[in-house]
């Protein structure tokens, strides 16, 4: 009985297995700003897409899945969130988003607090969202630590890529954190990252434990792959003049690997930001200034950006982001509408959907592997019963690595449960 009910917790346990599906017949969405198909088939294979498109061929053997009327998208990825490390964002146990006593910041890594059995995850999963791209928080310095990127699937093993970044936060946030000026955080970030190079340079030889070391030996480590370019560094900033402070670091840096997070002002110096070649995963709905440094907020931040030539993409920071990556969809959408408002600038269809699959896989250097559906990437696939960027629309099946996923959470669970319970079922409360 025992090894009979091993081997049922096992099964239970494992992921299931890809199988070859073509679904046919749908309006398909690359997901790499090109324009959608119209009766086009997707083949995903072995956990990977083989082709999608027009005219594509059907295999033998294949699930085939009808989606006349539908439409086939990838997975939504969340460009930043927090997604699996909160719960709870007044429980302390529940967060693991920043540690505020540690003597470390640079080298702590998510991965450990990352939870794929959260309650956000299904919900989001649901929804259509995929891949997440999941950051610490600030503690006792303006280093973060180390994000990673996760998928939302119905298993145990959610690491898509650990140590996927390093995020640091400038601007308001960051000077409060470096000792309360613009001009400490800047110094406290060269500072760092010349402790790091000091360290790359003769690692035996770094003292990270006097009282006067500027990073413990373990944060000074975790920066060396930031400053020689081989992971990307994710910076927090807000404000024109501050986007601006920041592009010049690599005068002095010139191997960063910089992407932009929030940048509400970023359409004042999108010329810059173009120029630099530097990706942007802004908020999509900051359309009024929240503070100082956000003063020039405008809904039409994001398309005046693109215009400009800047490659952008939608996170969520500062905005629920450990549990509404989902509303990305509608954010999407509203770009699409500001078109059509006079003086506004937003983006054509098309556009608007990349900002939420290809580009942010892009700017976190896994545009090879996720957010689009051409050939090889990761079999991530939305069927949805309408236009995703529409509000009345919504996921009907969602494959994760060429895996079906449930569509159940917890609310759906307990809305199947009470929505047609007898008296005996209900709580105590609701009994006569």
């Amino acid at each position: 009985m025992r090894a009979l009910l091993l081997a049922c917790t096992a099964l239970i346990a494992a992921p299931a297995a890809a199988q070859t599906v073509a679904i046919t017949g749908g309006t398909v969405a690359i997901g790499d700003g090109s324009a959608p198909i119209e009766r086009g088939t997707v083949v995903v294979a072995n956990g990977r897409v083989v082709a999608a498109g027009a005219n594509v061929a059907v295999p033998a053997g294949a699930q085939v899945i009808d989606a006349t009327g539908k439409w086939v998208t990838p997975g939504i990825v969340a460009g930043f969130t927090r997604m699996g490390i909160v719960e709870v964002d007044g429980v302390s146990q529940t967060s693991d988003v920043a540690a505020n006593n540690s003597i470390w910041s640079a080298a702590i890594d998510i991965v450990p607090a990352i939870n794929p059995r959260s309650t956000p995850i299904a919900i989001n999963r649901i929804e259509g969202v995929t891949r997440a791209v999941v950051s610490p928080g600030t503690g006792a310095t303006m280093f973060a630590g180390q994000g990673a990127v996760i998928d939302l699937g119905a298993d145990m093993d959610a690491v898509t890529r650990p140590r996927a970044f390093q995020f640091v936060e400038f601007g308001e946030t960051g000077a409060r954190e470096a000792g309360g000026s613009r001009p400490a955080a800047f110094l406290q970030f060269r500072s760092s990252l010349q402790a790091a190079q000091a360290y790359a340079r003769n690692p035996a030889g770094y003292d990270g434990d006097s009282k006067d070391a500027i990073l413990p030996r373990a944060d000074a480590a975790a920066l060396v792959p930031v400053v020689n370019g081989a992971m990307p560094l994710l910076v927090h900033v807000e404000r024109g003049s501050d986007i601006l402070a920041v592009l010049g670091l690599r005068r002095e840096f010139p191997a960063l690997k910089l992407v932009l997070v929030g940048a509400v002002e970023g359409w004042t110096v999108a010329r810059e930001i173009a120029a630099a070649g530097v990706p942007v995963i802004a908020s999509a709905l900051n359309d009024l200034p929240d503070s100082f440094e956000t003063l020039a907020a405008t809904q039409s931040n994001i398309g005046r950006m693109k215009a400009a030539g800047v490659k952008v993409s939608i996170g969520m920071i500062g905005d629920n982001e450990s549990r509404m990556a989902f509303q990305s969809t509608q954010y999407a959408g509203n770009l699409v509408a500001l078109g059509k408002v006079p003086g506004a600038t937003g983006l054509d269809w098309a556009a608007a959907f990349a900002t939420i699959t290809s580009a942010p896989a892009e700017a976190i250097g896994l545009g090879g592997e996720i957010g689009s559906l051409r050939a090889g990437r990761r079999g991530d696939v939305v069927l949805w019963n309408g236009d995703p960027l529409e509000l009345s629309s919504a996921a009907e099946r969602v494959w994760i690595d060429g895996v079906e996923q449930p569509m159940e959470s917890r609310q759906t669970k307990l809305r199947d449960r009470y929505r047609t319970a007898s008296e005996g079922q209900l709580p105590k409360a609701y009994e006569r």
